[in-house]
């Protein structure tokens, strides 16, 4: 049981103050998220607070691997909407 922080962590710091296990720490190129300590906040909140914070889609992966804040979750802008408008962009 242990959420993970993957490379796309801008390093912003806002989980770090939020988790009630103290078990996120600087990596060497992102923030890390101890297994040994993380308890996905069971039992302290409903909804993990490291993900509750993160401004970052697709930043903290659930234990199953999903993201916690999946694509277009944050932003409200469809993914595929999100693509187009990029390819229209990429292409002027």
């Amino acid at each position: 049981m242990a959420l993970q922080i993957v490379e796309s962590c801008v390093n912003c710091w806002a989980c770090v103050d939020v988790c009630p296990s103290e078990a996120i720490s600087p990596g060497t190129a992102y923030f890390r998220i101890s297994a040994h300590k993380c308890t996905e906040c069971d039992g302290d909140y409903a909804e993990q607070q490291c993900a509750s914070i993160c401004p970052i889609e697709g930043a903290i992966l659930l234990a199953d691997g999903s993201p916690a804040n999946p694509a277009g979750s944050l932003t409200g802008i469809p993914p595929e909407r999100l693509a187009e408008a990029m390819r229209a962009i990429q292409a002027r």
